[in-house]
């Protein structure tokens, strides 16, 4: 499956790269989207979510990768719960 990395940029300043293992968060997000905190983590569990149940589709098994994915970003957003998440880029 064609992998994704979203790059985002927290309301204090710290940036991260969010791993996909699917093209569909290119469904979800756009470069230059801002986000509230909460939004942000919604969409990124939607995102998230079907882009493992793809991979669970093709291979019988859910990526355990997303997940974690998943898990890294609501352990940000619970320690800055206020502010806007700027979607920075989408690579490969």
């Amino acid at each position: 499956m064609p992998e994704r990395y979203v790059l985002v940029r927290w309301p204090d300043g710290e940036a991260q790269r969010i791993y996909s293992p699917s093209t569909v968060v290119e469904d979800f997000f756009a470069v230059g989207q801002r986000m509230a905190v909460g939004d942000f983590v919604a969409t990124s569990r939607a995102a998230l979510t079907e882009a493992g149940e793809r991979v669970r589709r093709a291979y019988g098994f859910p990526c355990g990768n997303a997940a974690r994915s998943l898990a890294s970003v609501e352990a940000r957003a619970a320690a800055q719960p206020a502010g806007d998440v700027l979607v920075e880029g989408i690579e490969p």
